[in-house]
């Protein structure tokens, strides 16, 4: 029986005038309860001692502010640069990240369980990762285990979860002050696309979205490769493989379609932007395969086209080439693209022990670039990985890491890489599932069977492991990406090189509107005695004050001269092997 509103109450008829005044009197007894001062506490003297004292008690304290992520999502980022140049991305395989429901295979809501892990939106805890973006590897419904080959540009893989737990991610991922961009793959679809289904009939108003030949034109791909592919109603061309035909981008048709997939992921979806896969291939123009003027023009407009959806939205593209190629791509085509030249160079130098050969190219990358304006990465989902190169060397990792996170440009790291995970093709060994613990073979991956099992060294190399060691690569990465986060030199500063007389040490001073960093790293297995830094000009303070962000304590004093630089400086007698300095100067 549901009980009756006050309102009907009230108003129920009452036999008499008697009742009726008793019940007026009872609501005034209670009126005059409710409105009386509360009494005054009864006070009763010690019979020794002085007289108890009573006090009210304490206020409730306000609740604690919310946690505030850094950097906070702004289009505008530090010193006039755009928000990512002050941002560090990690590259997840969502597969491989987090199994929530036990099938053996990462899913979004996985993620999302583990995001706490890369950012927990609280600048001031040190136990997150403190990652600011996110590079999410293909999440649309595809063919092939890892999405390249797109079957569906406005679904979500239903291995992976739905439109809506995406949707709930980017919630969750904003919160915390974390960015997230997706795989948009452009170059070519699967072919168990309905597209490239209906293409296949000759007649169908499809048939001119993918590039035919009615005989095999007989030349071959940029890397030796078959390019044209037999069906039963012709050749189709496909750069990569005969299961991903290239999207003809000659008609206008198909332009149209993939700028409303981008308006789709951007508008409905609310991601921050977009990792543009095999950009160089974009549009073809007969024997000439990649880098074409087509390519170019076609990448122009697009790059007008998003940013008329949003202003703040980022591109970063793969063209897998050189780096005179790939400035050709940066700024009116492509936000950004990834530096393969520099991250072979870095590579390099963390394996032979010989920092010059880092040196030179980045210095050839900073006299071509509009400052900052390239990806920086050690490894990705399509190499072996960083660790495996370096022979399973923890310390070649270090110094490896402490170039990526010191340097101008924007940072991407690969899973894994913060705890040394190895692996090498095939690509499915490069992409095994993050191991979490060393508690089973499941490595805290899945409550199932994963899809790959983890490497073998899944006991050693895990999260669990080295989470509380503060020595461990886990713990290297923490401390550079924190202090990355905590001084703008490091995300948007100049970058000047330093003579060190030593090919096996890299030196360079970073220096923003706010303050000045010099970071020394020798790549080197033994300690360095003979080095020596010197900086002919700069603009550094005259009369600087050092503090010690990382390495060794106690550097020596430096000297500022004249032309705003310094000679001959040796911070220790000895330089440690595989070491990484940084020096805050202030004034």
């Amino acid at each position: 029986m549901q009980p009756q509103p006050v309102h009907q109450a009230l108003l129920l008829p009452v036999s008499n005038m008697r009742r009726f005044a008793l019940l007026f009197l009872a609501v005034l007894f209670l009126v005059a309860c409710n409105n009386a001062p509360p009494p005054s506490p009864t006070v009763t003297s010690a019979p020794i001692g002085p007289p108890a004292t009573f006090t009210s008690p304490p206020p409730t304290p306000p609740p604690p502010p919310l946690p505030t992520a850094i950097p906070s999502l702004l289009v505008q980022g530090t010193d006039g640069l755009p928000w990512w140049n002050d941002t560090v991305f990690y590259e997840v395989f969502v597969r491989s990240f987090y199994d929530s429901n036990g099938d053996g295979i990462g899913d979004l809501n996985g993620l999302i369980e583990k995001l706490d892990y890369l950012n927990d939106g609280d600048p001031t805890t040190t136990t997150d990762l403190g990652i600011t973006g996110i590079w999410l590897m293909p999440i649309m419904k595809a063919t092939s285990y890892h999405g390249y080959d797109v079957e569906d540009y406005y679904q979500v893989s239903p291995e992976y979860g739905s439109n809506d737990d995406f949707r709930r991610l980017m919630e969750e991922a904003h919160a915390r002050g974390i960015r997230v961009i997706v795989d948009l793959v452009l170059n070519h679809t699967s072919v168990e696309n309905p597209w490239f289904i209906a293409a296949k009939d000759p007649n169908s108003d499809k048939r001119d979205w993918y590039i035919w030949s009615d005989t095999d034109p007989g030349y071959r791909g940029p890397d030796g490769q078959i390019v044209w592919h037999r069906s039963a109603s012709g050749y189709y061309y496909g750069v990569f493989w005969s299961g991903m035909p290239d999207l003809n981008y000659e008609n206008l048709d198909v332009t149209a379609q993939m700028e409303d997939a981008t308006r789709f992921w951007l508008e409905d979806m609310r991601v921050d932007g977009f990792r543009l896969d095999a950009i160089k291939h974009m549009v073809e123009q007969g024997k000439a395969q990649e880098n074409t003027p087509a390519t170019h023009d076609w990448l122009q407009a697009y790059h007008s086209f998003y940013k008329s959806i949003r202003a703040d939205a980022f591109t970063v593209g793969e063209a897998w080439t050189s780096t005179q190629q790939v400035l050709k791509y940066t700024g009116d085509e492509v936000d950004i693209a990834f530096q393969f030249d520099l991250a072979l160079a870095a590579l390099n130098s963390a394996d032979s022990g010989f920092g010059i050969q880092v040196g030179k190219e980045q210095q050839a990358v900073v006299s071509s670039f509009p400052p900052g304006q390239y990806a920086i990465f050690l490894a990705n989902h399509d190499q072996n990985r960083l660790l495996t190169q370096l022979d399973g060397d923890e310390n070649k990792g270090r110094v490896a890491a402490s170039w990526l996170l010191t340097s101008p440009g924007v940072p991407f790291l690969y899973y894994g890489e913060e705890i040394g995970m190895q692996g090498k093709k095939p690509d499915e060994d490069i992409r095994r599932p993050m191991q979490w613990d060393g508690s089973s073979y499941r490595a805290g991956f899945t409550t199932g069977r994963p899809w790959r099992v983890p490497a073998n060294d899944y006991p050693e190399r895990n999260v669990a492991q080295q989470n509380d060691n503060p020595g461990s690569l886990l713990n290297h990465y923490r401390r550079l990406i924190q202090l990355r986060h905590e001084h703008p030199a490091l995300r948007v500063g100049d970058w000047q090189p330093v003579d060190t007389n030593s090919p096996r040490v890299y030196a360079f001073v970073r220096q923003s509107a706010a303050e000045a960093v010099l970071v020394i790293i020798n790549f080197g297995d033994d300690a360095d005695e003979k080095y020596r830094l010197t900086l002919e000009s700069g603009t550094l303070p005259p009369t600087a004050s050092l503090t010690l962000l990382m390495g060794e304590p106690d550097p020596a004093p430096l000297t500022i001269h004249a032309q705003g630089g310094f000679d001959e400086y040796q911070p220790y007698a000895s330089l440690p092997s595989f070491s990484t300095t940084i020096i805050q100067l202030t004034p």
